[in-house]
């Protein structure tokens, strides 16, 4: 099994949300965050024939850079990557020690806000909170007009940054980490529940990530 490019760009990802993972048989990878507080699904061209736990995500990323085109062979108690003359036995890892996704699908509770946040909102408010030191991030709508915001919540007179990312008839405001926006570049929509839960789903590629609202986010 060779694994793609796109795979790889995919895994690499996951590493940033938790350093290990459990591959199910198939053609789905799946990664929770160790805070539970992130769940992301994506759909890839491979196709892994056997469940594979894997300790060190970014290690094993750099043994596969290591023998660039590699085939990926799943063994009993390893993975052999070899190009013919170049190989490394990666051995897994114990499944009980990775924190990952139950195997029931995550839906959302309820589907209340939507919104398509772009490539360029998400980099700029990223940018922006890195200048301002803030680490919060809201989705904020006032009846009629919804702003991605950065602001210290708990100061009204606090320095500021918004952009305006849709219309809306609700008020609301759906509180988010700066740090938990660990998405791939690209754009994405959004669908918020009031259950403090929110989906954002590619254009461009078959991935979905679920991450926490903040428990002090309100909807009316």
């Amino acid at each position: 099994m060779f694994l793609s490019q796109d795979t790889v760009q995919v895994l690499k990802n996951l590493s940033t949300i938790n350093q290990s993972i459990l591959i199910k048989a198939g053609k789905r990878l799946r990664s929770m965050s160790v805070m539970k507080n992130i769940l992301v699904e994506a759909d890839i061209t491979e196709s892994f024939e056997r469940d594979v736990a894997i300790y060190d995500l970014n290690q094993f990323l750099n043994c596969l850079s290591l023998i660039p085109g590699a085939e990926v062979e799943l063994g009993d108690n390893s993975i052999t990557i070899s190009d013919g003359s170049n190989s490394i036995d990666y051995r897994y890892s114990d499944p009980s020690v990775i924190a990952s996704p139950p195997d029931k699908e995550l839906t959302l509770p309820s589907e209340d806000v939507e919104v398509v946040l772009t490539e360029e909102h998400l980099e700029t408010v990223k940018k922006a909170a890195a200048v301002l030191q803030i680490p919060d991030v809201s989705l904020i709508g006032n009846g009629s007009e919804v702003y991605l915001t950065v602001r210290d919540k708990k100061n009204s007179g606090s320095n500021s940054y918004k952009i305006e990312v849709g219309e809306t008839d609700n008020v609301f405001q759906f509180n988010l980490k700066v740090e938990n926006l660990k998405m791939l570049p690209g754009d994405y929509d959004v669908t918020v529940s009031s259950k403090n839960l929110a989906k954002f789903t590619s254009h461009s590629r078959p991935i979905t990530y679920f991450i926490a609202v903040e428990p002090d986010s309100t909807f009316n």
